[in-house]
């Protein structure tokens, strides 16, 4: 197992430990992250609409892409929790089958011939565009490119850790009860500590 697949395996288990507690912790936390998950909601509209067939040709059909031809995307503990928080026990039991193997594929780890196994995709996996692409969509329409904008800026109202935030405030939950993960990047990434100590957060 790559030392990717085993952050990956070691923080899932982390959070269906969780989940299993005292209490319908799943349900607590889905209520949490509703504002987050309309977020997303729209973000993928809009992905949708005007990204989705280029990218799939040009990028994913071509091999081209990079982001799927990695090992693996990078991800938040927060990301892998709010995925297991929508996902089936059985969609869950897929990744961790997948991380507890070697890839030996030439793409993501959680890429399969009917697409990603995530259900809600990491942030930066999602929001990830290309020059080429931006060039191509937004050129000559600001509007679209503004749309863009706006999504950009609200996606660090829950992510970027210079005020209070989800991503920082669903690793706290985890470590409050104990736990520990590698991904936990809010709470040990020296970059974003610096960024929350300049904020005035520590």
């Amino acid at each position: 197992m790559s030392s990717y697949n085993e952050e990956q395996a070691v923080t899932l288990e982390i959070i269906r430990q969780y989940f299993s507690g005292p209490g319908d912790r799943k349900q607590a936390l889905l209520e949490i992250i509703r504002p987050y998950l309309e977020f997303r909601k729209r973000t993928d509209l809009f992905l949708e609409e005007h990204f989705a067939d280029l990218c799939t040709a040009k990028c994913y059909q071509s091999n081209l892409s990079a982001c799927c031809s990695k090992e693996g995307i990078v991800a938040f503990f927060a990301d892998a929790a709010v995925n297991a928080a929508v996902s089936s026990e059985q969609s869950l039991d897929r990744i961790t089958s997948v991380t507890s193997r070697p890839n030996t594929g030439m793409k993501c780890v959680f890429l399969t011939p009917e697409g990603c196994l995530w259900k809600v995709k990491p942030i930066v996996c999602q929001m990830f565009l290309c020059a080429a692409a931006e060039k191509q969509v937004f050129g000559g329409n600001p509007d679209l490119q503004e749309e863009w904008n706006r999504l950009e800026a609200e996606k660090k109202t829950f992510t970027w850790p210079d005020k209070p935030v989800l991503f920082d405030e669903l690793e706290k939950i985890f470590m409050d009860q104990g736990y520990q993960s590698p991904l936990m990047y809010c709470h040990n990434s020296p970059g974003l500590m610096m960024v929350k100590k300049k904020a005035g957060l520590l």
